[in-house]
């Protein structure tokens, strides 16, 4: 599927495989030709690794499949700008700020094409400090800082931006900003290398374990906290309005901090205090309605929870926040009106919400809770539907039917008969036998092994399988078939004929009996086997088969293990080899 393909592309485009993420956009382009974001990131795949052209022309796709999406021109542009056509990048981006001014990549990479346009000819590459910092001058950078979860955040700081500019600026001036974490993030990222921190283990211990009684879905997430700037940074004017939103959101954190602990505890009616306490500071984060959804749930309180969801998907989008955090919220909604249709028995708007919860992002948990609600919808349909009264009433109308030599209305009533009672072991014997007449061997077996699974006892089912395996001339399966039988049923006397006809066949084999053409499509028939093919490639059985020709004292020890000998009967019968 293409969303499969898109989730395996970006995955790898995070990680820095940029080739591999290329590939995988391509396969789910093949499959989604239309979509446009599909382009959008193989565009940014091509531009990491310096394939402009290529680039541009999927960039001037996405923008031509959707030309009110502000991010298809920051690919235009920044396609544009590694083709060194200025020109061309100032108005891609000019164009991406018309639609969304508020961008920041677009701004950021306006300023790059604009610096390139007034630069005179380039020098020859710098080397050192310098050439490292000229890593931070080419387009790519945007695209890599915001497609990484781990740095995405820092496009909104203040303080980051000034130093990512003043390094653009000034390359050798990069060495003054090592010591903020955030950039040895951001130059690991460039480098493509993973850079450890000292503070990593801190913030790995910073999340609270999940509860055990919700999955992974429904239990609150804990952000981890951002690395502040070392003193050394540049000094910034922080109005008293700015100080303020900082402090609130800081008390926000702490709020949904102590919330988490509290969930942890299974402490509800705290929780909900804190992550609402949360949302009155800060606005701006979804996580905390998403939170409180998920503490909804374990209260029971499914209505409630809902209504969070809804809210966490409605600001989602004013926020354009991540499509993870959106794909969250429908996926606890769907969680909520799951439990609700226990009692609803109206499952289709729990498997609409999770359906549109794998648009936003394609995640395991929540594939795993659609599969859930359509196979608890299924059963629902087929508890409605079971009536054991008219199911009998449709097997005695197929079998009248197969009396009648009229088999394939026979297998209707067959068919409705084990939708009313799938657990009926007679109507699959009848339904096999209906098969058989037809020459549909496969569905016959399918149903004849069904029949012994649901009663192992139902001489019938033995001897429907027997029968077709008999048809398909594999005599060896067909035997074990009728002594399985004859196990539950030793008098039988259909299954003690059907034994006495395999041995018959397998004695003609035994004997050489059987013409060219026989053996041929034995052979034939038995290659298909992947018994057979394990039997001729397993290096015990092929020296075996050697010494059966060459070396016939050998061979009479082999024939001494029951094992060994088994498996040359297997073979005996399916014309691959003959006793003489």
């Amino acid at each position: 599927m293409a969303d499969e393909a898109k989730a395996k592309g970006n995955a790898a485009f995070s990680a820095g495989r940029f080739e591999e993420a290329a590939r995988h956009f391509t396969d789910a382009i093949a499959l989604a030709p239309e979509n446009h974001v599909l382009y959008s990131n193989r565009s940014a795949a091509l531009a990491s690794v310096h394939r402009y052209s290529e680039a541009l022309a999927d960039a001037e796709k996405t923008v031509e499949l959707k030309p009110d999406w502000a991010k298809g021109y920051s690919r235009l542009g920044a396609a544009h700008l590694g083709l060194a056509d200025a020109a061309s990048a100032v108005a891609a981006y000019e164009k991406g700020l018309a639609l969304d001014p508020s961008n920041e990549g677009l701004k950021a990479g306006l300023a790059d094409a604009k610096k390139a346009a007034a630069a005179p000819p380039r020098r020859p590459p710098p080397s050192g400090a310098d050439g490292i910092g000229q890593m931070f001058q080419g387009p790519e950078l945007w695209t890599k800082i915001a497609s990484d979860p781990t740095t995405r955040a820092y496009l909104e700081q203040a303080d980051f931006m000034q130093m990512l500019r003043e390094v653009q600026r000034n390359p050798s001036s990069l060495n003054m900003y090592l010591s903020d974490p955030r950039m040895m993030q951001v130059l690991g990222l460039m480098l493509n290398i993973k850079i450890q921190r000292p503070d990593a283990s801190e913030s790995s211990q910073s999340s609270p374990p999940p509860p055990r009684s919700q999955q992974q879905q429904d239990q609150p997430e804990t952000k981890a906290r951002e690395a502040e700037p070392e003193p050394e940074s540049e000094p910034m004017e922080v109005t008293d309005e700015e100080k303020e939103r900082k402090e609130r959101k800081s008390s926000a954190q702490k709020e949904k901090e102590a919330g988490n602990a509290a969930y942890k505890k299974k402490d509800f009616d705290t929780a909900i205090q804190h992550y609402t306490k949360a949302l009155e500071l800060d606005d701006e984060d979804i996580s905390y309605l998403t939170n409180r959804a998920a503490v909804y749930i374990e209260m029971g309180k499914y209505d409630e929870c809902i209504k969070d969801c809804d809210k966490a998907v409605e600001r989602g989008r004013e926020l354009r926040a991540d499509f993870k955090m959106i794909s969250r919220a429908l996926t606890r909604k769907g969680t909520a009106l799951v439990k609700l249709a226990k009692t609803s028995k109206d499952y289709d708007i729990a498997i609409e919400t999770f359906q549109k919860a794998l648009t936003e992002h394609r995640n395991p948990d929540t594939l795993k809770r659609l599969n859930e609600a359509e196979k608890a919808k299924k059963d629902l349909e087929q508890q409605e539907y079971y009536d054991p009264k008219i199911a009998d009433e449709e097997r005695e109308k197929g079998n009248q039917l197969f009396k009648e030599q009229k088999y394939p209305d026979a297998v209707k009533h067959y068919t409705e008969a084990l939708r009313r009672n799938p657990k009926d072991p007679r109507v699959y014997s009848n339904r096999a036998a209906c098969y058989t007449k037809l020459g549909a061997m496969p569905e016959g077996l399918k149903d004849a092994e069904k029949c012994i699974e649901l009663d192992p006892t139902f001489s019938k089912g033995y001897t429907r399988k027997g029968a077709i395996q008999f048809f398909m001339k594999e005599y060896d399966k067909a035997m074990e078939t009728y002594q399985a039988g004859l196990k539950h049923d030793a008098n039988n006397p259909e299954l003690l004929d059907g034994v006495r006809r395999c041995i018959e066949q397998i004695n003609k084999a035994n004997r050489g009996d059987l013409s060219q053409e026989e053996i041929q499509e034995r052979q034939n028939k038995a290659m298909q086997d992947p018994e057979i093919q394990n039997i001729l490639t397993d290096p015990i059985m092929r020296q075996v088969l050697i010494d059966l020709q060459e070396n016939p004292r050998a061979s009479q020890e082999h024939l001494k293990n029951p094992g060994v000998m088994q498996k040359i009967q297997k073979l005996v019968s399916a014309g691959i080899v003959q006793m003489r």
